[in-house]
């Protein structure tokens, strides 16, 4: 059988359904639909020829009023604003929907990266054995959390998932009213979500998604690459973040966490009830069967009453295992594959379905520790010196790596330390329910010493742990600062004794979480992945001096410029100077339900990932090894692109532009997260403060990009310039490391439209600043294109290209009535007494194209 090209492919399963049910939705019997879908195609006309023609965003949208609503009032096309807003919205979920239902279409479920082609690689080059025993340790974990990417709320989640199962049928009856439902379904939020609804959005994805494809990951390996034998590893590994990330986030409580650990056990064993139901109606054979009713009892009383403790994973699992034994020796192994699924899933997600992971600043917990210790000492208590503060830091280690104190949190008004104890002593309460891995990990946030790490490990055992500490105390650096650092910190910890042994006691393992997103804000992109490369390098050799294996933690977004992209192809690239054992990595918004919507991705890009390991270790490890030379010219890139960002980002401009002329303010105006979108309440707007997600998500609004790209034009026009391009075109086409990055960069890029903004350049204030942007991106995309040897961005991605150019072609309408409307606020801005309803009505259109413009770029935050 012939198979088509995958632009092809792309063409007749996405771009043409998506088409027809466009015109469908078109023609659906609803007034505020069908007048809107009748315009809708004047209106995109009008924003391509307007745009090519030069004109602003302004004299786009007056133009569409004069030619098609010249009678209509102010009123009216207001209105018409709103309801293409609306109408853009649900066409970029019908687009979400096709390219989900053509999932298997569009990518080779047997091919390169996934788990049967890594196997058959293995087994034809005689190395069966070889990766068995990496398979054995490696694992891949990845972490929701609920950074506010996502703008779909539940209940429209639930109909892309209903429309994507309808139009894999071609159930053209089902997708018609599917497309009628989403027609009147809201997609505002009339206020901000709470943790614990974060929590439960996301859940759903855990029944629903992994649950599914991480069971078929495990039973895949045990049965095709162990060949049945019974293996220890569970290979995929769930982290959680919703009710346990308290950084920045005032409304993550004790009582918040605590829920959301007992609502992960209810989901997980639910579950697991339903799977033993299934299997009663087969397993009706003697001894069998009455086991099985034990089994399916004790599930239903440890669902209904959540606060006792029926019974143990450990005795749940021994059931299963006698009810396998039973099958095997007397049964014939009738049913096993199905009872073993169950089997598998139990031992990767135990009673506790997900890692619920603690996470603070480290500023907010020195804040803390300086309130207790001071507490403590006006106590007149011999646990600490009374001239503890006055100390310099290595002795304040001394002292805290010995600390014997019982304190709780009740003990303490100050609502900052209240909360701050009682996470810690809820971390013990959850593992008592769930089980050790319900919640073992406390991840420090913008750590920037081991005093950091040593304050919370003190903490840890004063309040909830005495003796044993079974928590990975996880630091987490952030800044090109902080990455450089890192190594010395650690090996500070290494060398303290008390420290030591407690790594020693989980395993000689150390977690280090490492944060894209914040790197990149502050030290750009070339700058940022390049320090991250270096600081594990370094990480990996400090702590195999000291016998210890370190797991990186990588804290990641959607876009290329908060590290995401083509992520498993960075994973792959890593070579042995970097410690791979585990691929660990944060997931969000619509990285969630672009990568990991249907178990068909989710499987597939799974898979990706644990291939990616085994690729860096067993057949690409040559290509992943930086020479010397490939060094010298990656750290010179980084130093230019550096010094280039670091320029800009000291513009004066640079705040102001942010404030004035882009999104940026609006994002706390969305009910999209319960996080605030500034680490500080204050009015004045400060760089440190700003989260990575509303800064990368604002350049993204103006198609502008900037986190992705800036810098590194310049860097590489230091080496056009000096005669030195070869160098880097070699580099390229033999690192698989680079050229991820740089693939990546393109991603961006790609993604920006400057067409859109190019009004901006004779404004009086901030004109000389877009050209400054702009002219870095025609830099940038030149010289990557030579470097490649390319004639257009992503011309190695073909699909991902036509998917970034359709999804793009949809929100231009948008985009041009946003920049329309900011346009309209900066002039009311500009009035002494400007009029207060119209600035309303106008911010308010700015608020509401937020929400498509996101979605359709699935990883644009």
């Amino acid at each position: 059988m012939n198979i088509q090209p995958k632009t092809q492919r792309f063409d007749q399963n996405i771009l043409s359904k998506y088409q027809i049910y466009n015109s469908i939705f078109i023609t659906l019997p609803f007034d505020n639909i069908s007048n809107t879908g009748v315009l809708m195609p004047l209106l995109k006309s009008e924003c391509e020829k307007g745009f090519g023609k030069g004109l602003t965003p302004v004299q786009i949208i007056d133009t569409f009023f004069t030619k098609f609503q010249d009678n209509a009032s102010e009123h009216e096309k207001i209105d018409l604003l709103f309801k293409f807003i609306q109408y853009i919205e649900r066409q970029v979920v019908l687009f979400d929907a096709v390219e989900d239902a053509a999932f298997p279409v569009m990518h080779n479920m047997d091919g390169k990266g996934t788990l049967r082609n890594a196997k058959e690689e293995a087994f034809s080059q005689n190395k069966k054995e070889a990766l068995q025993r990496y398979l054995e340790a490696f694992k891949v974990r990845i972490v929701l959390t609920a950074h506010p990417t996502q703008f779909y709320p539940g209940a429209v989640l639930g109909i892309i998932t209903d429309l994507t199962e309808a139009i894999e049928k071609n159930d053209l009856v089902n997708i018609k009213k599917l497309l009628a439902q989403l027609g009147v379904t809201p997609f505002l939020k009339a206020e901000k979500p709470t943790p614990l609804d974060e929590a439960i959005n996301l859940i759903w994805y855990l029944e629903n998604i992994f649950y599914h494809s991480a069971g078929s990951i495990y039973n895949y390996i045990e049965s095709n690459i162990y060949e049945g034998k019974d293996i220890q590893n569970e290979f995929v590994s769930l982290g959680f973040w919703p009710g346990g990330d308290r950084d920045g986030n005032p409304f993550v409580t004790t009582e918040i966490t605590e829920k959301v650990a007992q609502k992960l056990r209810q989901s997980i064993i639910r579950s697991y009830y339903r799977d033993i139901r299934k299997l009663r109606r087969k397993l009706t054979f003697k001894k069998v069967a009455s086991i099985v009713i034990e089994v399916e009892n004790k599930l239903y009383r440890s669902f209904i009453d959540p606060d006792k403790i029926i019974w143990t994973v450990e005795e749940f699992l021994n059931k299963l295992i006698e009810i396998k034994n039973l099958l095997i020796n007397d049964y014939q192994s009738l049913y096993l594959t199905e009872l073993k699924d169950l089997i598998h899933k139990v031992k990767i997600f135990g009673f506790y379905f997900a890692t619920l992971d603690i996470r603070q600043d480290s500023r907010i917990h020195h804040q803390v520790f300086t309130h207790i210790t001071e507490s403590l000492i006006a106590s007149g208590s011999k646990a600490i010196p009374a001239n503890y503060n006055e100390l310099d830091e290595a002795s304040q280690i001394n002292i805290l790596a010995t600390l014997h104190a019982d304190i709780t949190a009740n003990q303490y008004d100050d609502e900052l330390v209240f909360k701050t104890l009682g996470s810690m002593e809820a971390i013990k309460k959850i593992q008592q329910n769930n089980g050790e891995k319900g919640a073992n990990r406390y991840i420090i946030s913008n750590n920037q010493s081991a005093l950091n790490v040593m304050q919370v490990f003190a903490m840890l055992k004063m309040t909830a742990f005495k003796k044993e500490l079974p928590v990975d105390i996880v630091p987490l650096f952030e800044t090109v600062d902080d990455l450089v650092n890192s190594s010395g910190i650690m090996e500070r910890l290494y060398s303290n004794n008390q420290y030591r042994a407690h790594v020693a006691s989980r395993g000689n393992k150390q977690t280090i979480m490492l944060g894209f997103s914040d790197g990149t804000k502050d030290g750009g992109y070339l700058m940022a992945n390049w320090s991250i490369f270096k600081a594990k390098e370094e990480l990996t050799r400090i702590s195999r001096k000291h016998n210890i294996k370190v797991i990186f933690f990588d804290g990641r977004g959607g876009p290329p410029a908060r590290g995401g992209g083509k992520t498993h192809q960075f994973y792959a690239s890593l070579g042995p100077t970097i410690e791979n054992e585990e691929v660990q990595l944060t997931v969000q918004g619509q990285t969630i339900s672009s990568n990991f919507g249907t178990t068909d991705s989710a499987q597939y890009n799974l898979e990706q990932l644990i291939s990616s390991g085994v690729s860096n270790e067993f057949f690409d490890s040559a290509k992943n090894t930086l020479s010397a030379e490939q060094k010298s010219i990656m750290n010179e890139l980084a130093e230019l692109s550096y010094k280039a960002y670091t320029d800009f980002k000291n513009h004066d401009k640079f705040l102001p532009y942010l404030e004035k002329i882009s999104t940026l303010k609006y994002y706390a105006k969305t009910n999209i997260g319960s996080r605030p979108s500034k680490r500080n309440s204050s009015e004045t707007l400060n760089f440190s403060d700003l989260r990575a997600i509303p800064f990368v998500g604002s350049w993204s609004q103006l198609k502008q990009n900037v986190p992705g790209f800036f810098g590194v034009g310049t860097a590489l026009l230091k080496f056009e310039e000096k005669g030195e391009f070869d160098k880097v075109v070699s580099f390229y086409n033999n690192s698989k490391f680079f050229k991820s990055l740089i693939d990546n960069s393109m991603m961006s890029m790609k993604k920006s439209f400057f067409e859109l903004t190019r009004y901006m350049e004779n404004d009086p204030e901030f004109g000389d600043f877009w050209k400054l942007i702009h002219e870095e991106f025609l830099t940038s995309k030149r010289l990557v294109l030579k470097l490649s040897n390319h004639s257009e961005l992503m011309q190695n991605y073909p699909v991902s290209k036509a998917s970034i150019e359709v999804r793009e072609s949809i929100v231009l309408p948008l985009l041009t009535i946003q920049q329309y409307a900011l346009k309209k606020v900066q002039d009311l801005n500009a009035q002494k007494n400007p009029d207060k309803k119209e600035l309303e009505v106008y911010e308010k259109i700015i608020t509401r194209s937020l929400f498509g413009n996101i979605n359709a770029s699935r990883n644009s935050a």
